[in-house]
């Protein structure tokens, strides 16, 4: 896809886009799903043995926040995986990100893939990647380690040297091409987030990343 900017024009040819967050509610799934979106995120939490789509964090039994708002768990929709799973209706397009360190959730979550999704296809995503063990027995999944501080992208760096996966994910201002080059040394697919701007659409492009992870679809060019 070709963009135009104030400082001439570039060229993006990202082999993965995922719309951020947009699996957490049906509606921007659809939308996501109809624009061309090569993934959809959401976000996947373990609550009283229930697998819920939220990006709202926890606050006790009654309370959900995110970035200083808050609102009472009976007031608020929430989505849960078993009706992401039949409003995907076999679409392969899901990145499922798991939030949180419920001990838990990651067991929960590949008993419930076992069962839903026997002979599809479905990424793991996590900066907890004790998590992952849970899926190693499952090849219906595909996992990637994110990485989202300085510390763990120095943990990622030394993990992928001798523990190869399908893809790594880095938040952009961690990222230079040097170490994307190197990440792909030990992962078919390097992510980054957040891109949803001009500038970081350019500089995603100049760190030659695989993927791309944003909300903005028609700026990351979902439907070429």
């Amino acid at each position: 896809m070709v963009h135009r900017a104030a400082t001439g024009y570039y060229v993006t040819r990202f082999r993965v886009v995922v719309a951020h967050r947009a699996g957490n509610d049906l509606g921007s799934l659809r939308v996501a799903l109809d624009a061309g979106a090569d993934l959809v995120e959401a976000d996947v939490h373990a609550f009283r043995g229930r697998l819920e789509i939220r990006h709202l964090k926890s606050l006790g039994p009654r309370w959900l926040w995110d970035e200083g708002r808050f609102v009472r768990r009976r007031d608020t929709p929430l989505l849960e995986l078993t009706e992401l799973l039949t409003a995907l209706d076999g679409d392969p397009r899901l990145l499922l990100d798991l939030k949180g360190i419920h001990p838990l959730l990651a067991g929960r979550l590949a008993a419930a893939l076992r069962e839903a999704l026997p002979n599809g296809t479905v990424i793991v995503c996590t900066q907890h990647w004790w998590m992952l063990d849970a899926f190693r027995e499952l090849p219906q999944v595909r996992l990637v380690l994110s990485a989202g501080s300085r510390h763990g992208l120095h943990r990622l760096r030394r993990r992928l040297r001798t523990l190869p996966a399908y893809g790594a994910c880095v938040h952009r201002r961690l990222l230079t091409p040097a170490l994307v080059t190197e990440l792909r040394q030990g992962a078919e697919f390097v992510f980054t987030w957040p891109v949803d701007t001009e500038d970081a659409l350019r500089h995603a492009t100049h760190l030659a990343v695989d993927g791309v992870i944003g909300k903005n679809l028609p700026l990351l060019g979902a439907a070429d």
